[in-house]
């Protein structure tokens, strides 16, 4: 028997089929301990053996997996873009709970290939809920940066290109007190410099001399410039502190990602900090989920994939299903690692002496070191510029 649930955060629908294909229970469950208890029994009592899938493999079905897996249950995951694109070839229009539950029950029944799910080690859980909370936090200080930005150009057009707000604290600060180009020609230079330097601001007196001259330049105040600068003074208090927000996430990311055995083999590898590590091993976890390097590009989008048609072949295309995070974490690492001497930038130089652009070079680097990282946590070695010496017999 196979079970599919098509879960969500309220209530997940679960829909059982037999080896034909007909449907044996369609049911509403709550994301309940009680209630999911319930139904595992039920399925069990039904059928000898029982097969789950889900649809989501997130926050919404932890407490559905956890208690499936201490069940001793077998689950496979059904991606939702499976689910979506077969719900047109069973019958009807509309689109519901249980039908897309049926949907994946249907599809573990005929399948083989869904990957096997399990509730990742502790560390993985706790890296995911903070990597993905440093994103959100991220996300919120460049949404907070535009607003305060767009607010200057309504001020002051020439504060507002002065500084780059989202590298540099000093600028911050001063538009904690200081937002209009009137407030800044009172103050001037000098008393301006003292002020930021009692705030403990880096390079106080060319902040305080560039923002006098912006502000020299425009004499006229603006329509709605007093609550306008009231709207920047508050945008600018919430910026400091989402700062201290993401420093103190960071060091908790750090603290917690170090504690890893594989931490020092994977920060070894240039451009892969702290931050990076553990986005990867949030994502990857144990590596378990993957035969060999090629399957983790795959994962991770860097491997090209044929669409090839008759006699046109060696056509290859970037995936469209891969994950996104460690695309990024991949390409963000060979930037960085590029950018210094080394192999890495050996290797980007190369890729642009024969003709690719930036953006390619660096995604076939980020592909190459794929394979070296898996071979440092295969090998448990730290990384070498020199390559490891083979022993022979």
């Amino acid at each position: 028997m196979r079970v599919g649930i098509d879960a969500g955060k309220g209530h997940h629908w679960a829909v059982a089929v037999d080896a034909d294909g007909e449907t044996l229970f369609s049911t509403k469950v709550i994301n309940d301990e009680a209630q999911i208890l319930t139904l595992i029994d039920s399925a069990r009592e039904r059928a000898d053996e029982v097969r789950w899938a889900v649809d989501i493999s997130g926050r919404a079905s932890t407490l559905l997996l956890a208690l499936l897996v201490a069940h001793g249950q077998s689950v496979v995951y059904v991606p939702g873009r499976t689910v979506n694109r077969m719900t047109g070839a069973y019958k009807g229009e509309g689109r519901t709970d249980a039908k897309d539950a049926r949907v994946i029950a249907d599809q573990a029944r005929m399948r083989r290939d869904f990957a096997a799910l399990d509730t990742p080690p502790e560390l993985v859980t706790t890296l995911r809920v903070l990597t993905n909370y440093r994103a959100d936090l991220i996300a919120d200080r460049v949404r907070l940066i535009n607003r305060m930005r767009d607010l200057l150009v309504g001020i002051c057009p020439a504060l507002e290109r002065a500084f780059d707000y989202s590298a540099a604290k000093g600028p911050v600060v001063m538009l904690t007190e200081y937002q209009t180009p009137a407030a800044l020609r009172r103050i001037g230079v000098k008393r301006l410099t003292t002020w930021l330097e009692r705030r403990k601001v880096r390079g106080a007196d060319a902040v305080a001399a560039k923002a006098v001259e912006a502000a020299q330049s425009q004499q006229i105040a603006l329509p709605g410039e007093k609550r306008a600068a009231k709207l920047v003074c508050d945008l600018a208090h919430q910026l400091l502190a989402l700062d201290e927000r993401i420093k103190d996430n960071d060091r908790e990311i750090r603290e917690t990602f170090r504690t890893d055995d594989r931490a020092e083999i994977i920060e070894s590898m240039p451009g892969m900090g702290p931050i990076l590590g553990a986005e990867f091993v949030a994502i990857a976890g144990d590596l378990s989920g993957y035969k060999d390097a090629g399957r983790l590009a795959s994962h991770a989008g860097l491997a090209p994939v044929p669409r090839d048609s008759g006699r046109r072949t060696g056509n290859y295309h970037r995936p469209k299903r891969y994950n996104r995070r460690l695309r990024w974490l991949f390409y963000m690492s060979a930037q960085s690692a590029m950018m210094r001497p080394g192999p890495s930038r050996d290797y980007y130089l190369k890729k642009r002496a024969e003709g690719l652009l930036h953006t390619q070079a660096l995604l076939s680097l980020a592909r190459r070191r794929v394979d070296v990282l898996w071979a440092m946590l295969r090998d448990k070695r730290l990384f070498t510029s020199a390559p490891p010496v083979t022993q022979t017999a």
